[in-house]
């Protein structure tokens, strides 16, 4: 071990007495003195720390010597001002404006200020802005983003899901954009990504972010994962529509929002992005489409980040942490009755009716001019819409114009159970005096 000055202030002590050394304990008669500091007060010292050198004034040498003359070496360690003190406020309002900065954490200190001048409990132009604010850094109370407003930092703890399958992150990601026939298309990488494993449960590339991509990237995970118990979003737009809320509750989902401007309540699902871009979206270059870039990003997170040791997993890989998963497995019919969407619509006069800016027509003509309700699945897009009225079921098919220009219509006939119905024969009877069909005039 080394003997060293203990800290900064005593290394400047020494390099003061060091200064001062001609004069300290040398014999000088009257006048000698102030002779000799004004030899040492021509000459540049380099102070310690310090890249720089410089001079120092008879003044403050002279002041040097007398405080180590009353008091020794610890008379030439440096003494901090005392700034922030903010003395022209009294102990009541220096004692206001802390109370208020503690429940307040994120107001600035000029709206402070400005508005105990505009309520009359500080007098105008006795502090500034700026000495409010040394005021509370003095405190250790300086303005906190409105992130961190109103929560203690110590409450942010490390946190991760039980188990592999209880709980998914979803994001959006921007990429470059594309340049498709002349168009500007943009690059935005949905995903969904498990807590526990960091596994990737399903990655797409969409040209938008809007809430039916991440419908279609939820029914395509939980169709080849099944469903977990939770899904944990941010405030976006594409996480807080009507449709994604019904369709979880209908799977069983619980839905987690973070809390607004706090990026650090995403941290995996940053990560995550950092690495893949990186590791693969930095270096992809111009492609020729979407589903390029999504071949690209889904052999990377296959072939590299699912094999990759992760820090968080203790060196396990994302893949052999996914294989322990507990999915909630649902069955094909359970999945679509659970994103069936329904939607009001008008029958046209011609037995027709749009749908997803597709006509279909329906059978059953009595429902012609009647509202109903036309159902959908997002399990299955493929699947053709269907109408619910009155607790039955009927089927919609495309229309076919030139097929119902061949189509020979039936005329009705009249079966053996019709009714008697003829309103011109019993007018004519009646006329005729003729008894009533029925047996009674």
């Amino acid at each position: 071990m080394k003997l060293e000055p203990k800290d900064h202030g005593e290394r400047v002590a020494q390099f003061r007495a060091q200064i001062l050394g001609p004069v300290l304990h040398a014999e000088l008669q009257r006048g000698e003195l102030l002779a000799e500091l004004r030899l040492l007060s021509a000459r540049r010292f380099r102070p310690p720390d310090s890249d720089t050198t410089r001079t120092y004034s008879v003044h403050t040498l002279l002041r040097w010597r007398r405080r180590y003359v009353e008091v020794g070496l610890d008379g030439l360690r440096p003494v901090s001002r005392q700034v922030g003190d903010c003395l022209a406020l009294s102990e009541e309002q220096r004692g206001l404006v802390l109370e208020i900065r503690r429940q307040h954490p994120s107001v600035p200190a000029n709206v402070i200020l400005a508005t105990l001048e505009d309520d009359g409990r500080i007098a105008r132009e006795l502090i500034t802005a700026q000495t409010l604010r040394r005021l509370y850094r003095h405190h250790d109370m300086a303005r906190r983003a409105r992130a961190k407003a109103g929560r203690d930092d110590g409450e942010r703890r490390r946190w991760e899901a039980g188990f592999a399958g209880d709980l998914w992150h979803a994001d959006v990601c921007h990429g470059p954009t594309l340049k498709i026939d002349g168009r500007r298309v943009p690059v935005r990488v949905h995903a969904l990504l498990d807590d526990k494993s960091r596994y990737i449960a399903m990655l797409r590339v969409f040209g938008h972010e809007r809430e039916v991509a991440m419908l279609d990237l939820l029914v395509e995970a939980i169709r080849q994962w099944g469903a977990p118990r939770r899904l944990y979003l941010d405030n976006g737009a594409t996480y807080s529509g009507v449709a994604l809320a019904t369709a979880c509750s209908r799977l069983g989902i619980k839905l987690i929002h973070a809390t607004p401007y706090d990026p650090q309540a995403r941290g995996k699902m940053e990560r995550f992005w950092r690495t893949m871009r990186q590791g693969c979206m930095d270096h992809m270059g111009p492609q020729p489409s979407l589903h390029a870039v999504g071949v690209r990003l889904n052999a990377f997170v296959t072939e590299r980040y699912h094999k990759a040791a992760h820090a968080g997993l203790m060196g396990s890989s994302p893949g052999k942490a996914w294989a322990e998963r507990q999915c909630n497995e649902l069955d094909e019919e359970a999945r679509h009755r659970a994103l069936t969407v329904r939607t009001t619509r008008r029958v046209r006069t011609d037995c027709t009716v749009s749908v997803g800016n597709m006509d279909w027509e329906l059978a059953e003509a009595f429902l012609a001019g009647r509202k109903i309700t036309v159902c959908r699945t997002l399990a299955d897009p493929q699947r053709e819409p269907w109408v619910e009225h009155d607790g039955r079921h009927y089927d919609l098919s495309p229309v076919d114009p030139v097929a119902n220009g061949r189509r020979k219509r039936k005329k009705p006939t009249p079966g053996v159970d019709a009714v008697d119905f003829d309103p011109a024969t019993v007018l004519v009877d009646r006329a005729a005096r003729r008894l009533p069909r029925g047996g009674k005039r």
